[in-house]
């Protein structure tokens, strides 16, 4: 409810000179939200009392105002309700103030309070660890303004097809926490969406098991994906590849990316594999590779040629994975080159 009307206010001169007793740089204000300035009413003092609290030091303080302005236009009130809500999962206001520091438009959210108590406390409930809500609180907040009742229907509809599609109920728990851990924005999601994504890949001939494979693998991203889109993103695979509706669900179970990314993205990946002289039979015996940007591929190849490894006639999973695992594999390919073919120091057995 606050004005964003600049033309013809003035800056609030109580407002600057509290500021500017917290050494806060005034001009970034000015520069990223010059609105907060104009308001006639703002509390800096005391939210600024409220973090030193805390524990935060004056210059802490200054870079929280800074980095989020309209943290001074909330009711003292109203912060303190936020500091006590996330005290139900911080370890203790060290690390509280920690958080505000690197997230604070996610702790200065103030208007959705009771659903976010609500969520926590629904999270807890579940068997969330407090270090992964807090996680959830900076990195995806959107997902605790929703009514406690959404988030509710969109786990129960998650445990339901799991169990449907033949996962245990020993497992479900540790599936349901690790696939929100790994993606809490499947909650953004509605009832209806999942479902439809899970009857579009049972209609498409995937087993009640792959499905359950492909969500685990997915980490629950297939849950953001529509029907239409993964149609067409398989359509491709089938064209360019030249494979059978049965071949096409061998290399989906190997590489979901091919189900997860839109044609645009696959033909850039395609495109930027096949010039540097990869064929397509390669990638089809890799798909995974697909799942690294043009820029990496280029940069790994770069890497293993100076190293005299050629690429277009070896397999590509040297490429493949995480940096870490492509370190090990580039640590393998450089010791191999650099070991002596035979060892000096070894005796010599020569016949008599």
């Amino acid at each position: 409810s606050y004005t964003t009307d600049t033309k013809s206010r003035e800056e609030n001169k109580k407002t600057l000179e509290n500021l500017y007793s917290l050494s806060v740089d005034i001009t970034k204000i000015r520069r990223l939200k010059e609105w907060v300035l104009l308001q006639d009413v703002a509390y800096v003092k005391e939210i600024a009392g409220i973090l030193q609290e805390m524990g935060a030091d004056e210059t802490t303080v200054a870079n929280i105002i800074e980095r989020c302005p309209e943290a001074i236009l909330h009711t003292p009130a109203e912060i303190n309700s936020q500091r006590a809500l996330w005290q139900l999962v911080c370890q203790n206001e060290k690390q509280l103030i920690k958080l505000i520091e690197q997230f604070p438009e996610s702790f200065f959210t103030t208007e959705y309070q009771q659903n976010q108590k609500a969520n926590i406390l629904f999270f807890q409930e579940l068997g969330l660890k407090n270090n992964i809500i807090t996680r959830f609180l900076t990195s995806a907040p959107n997902i605790f303004y929703n009514p406690v009742e959404k988030n509710k229907n969109v786990i129960e509809t998650l445990q339901r097809n799991y169990l449907n599609l033949g996962g245990s109920e020993a497992n479900m728990k540790i599936w349901i926490l690790k696939l929100l851990s790994q993606n809490p924005f499947i909650l953004l999601n509605t009832s209806t969406a999942i479902q439809e994504n899970l009857e579009f890949l049972q209609k498409n001939d995937f087993t009640d098991q792959e499905v359950l494979q492909l969500l685990s693998k997915l980490k629950g991203f297939i849950f953001q994906l529509n029907s239409a889109t993964m149609q067409k993103s398989m359509l491709f695979s089938k064209n360019i590849f030249k494979c059978s509706d049965q071949e096409l669900k061998q290399l989906v179970l190997k590489c979901p990316a091919l189900l997860y990314y839109s044609v645009p993205v696959l033909e850039e990946r395609l495109e930027g594999l096949l010039k540097e002289g990869i064929s397509i039979a390669q990638i089809r015996e890799t798909p995974m590779v697909l799942e690294l940007t043009t820029q990496i591929v280029q940069y790994r190849i770069k890497k293993l040629s100076a190293l005299g490894y050629d690429i277009k006639s070896g397999n590509l999973e040297s490429l493949n994975g995480t940096k870490k695992d492509f370190e090990v594999t580039y640590g393998k390919i450089q010791s191999k080159k650099e070991r002596p073919i035979f060892n000096p120091v070894a005796p010599l057995h020569i016949e008599d």
